[in-house]
């Protein structure tokens, strides 16, 4: 089966700015999360009203620890992470040996409260 091309860059912005069919947004974050470009997905995604397919992200954010990536779906969202969340991210990110994220992550969640971590 051959790859679905994706929109260079200012395609992208263009296809992004105008009017575009949900199924086609949708298919255009497919390719994208078929190459492993999740960041790229979510404002397709969001543009398709995609939502299981946001949350989905929001789950692997917190299962990787990638705080970019929650920060991003969750304003695809619009549902800011809230302590738990951070915490979630700041666990996953020390276990996966991401010490920036872990880092930020803390830092979020101190913000909002939450205790200093290991």
């Amino acid at each position: 089966m051959a790859r679905a091309k994706l929109p260079d860059p200012l395609a992208r912005r263009h296809l992004l700015s105008g009017e575009l069919a949900p199924a086609r947004a949708r298919a255009i974050a497919e390719a994208y999360l078929a190459e492993g470009r999740s960041m790229e997905a979510i404002a397709f995604l969001h543009k398709a009203a995609a939502r299981p397919e946001l949350e989905a992200l929001r789950a692997e954010a917190l299962q990787s620890g990638d705080v970019f990536l929650l920060r991003e779906v969750s304003a695809a969202l619009a549902e800011p992470p809230d302590l738990a969340d951070w915490n979630a991210v700041a666990e996953a990110a020390r276990a996966c040996g991401k010490a920036l994220d872990a880092a930020e992550a803390q830092r979020q969640a101190e913000r909002l409260g939450g205790k200093g971590g290991a």
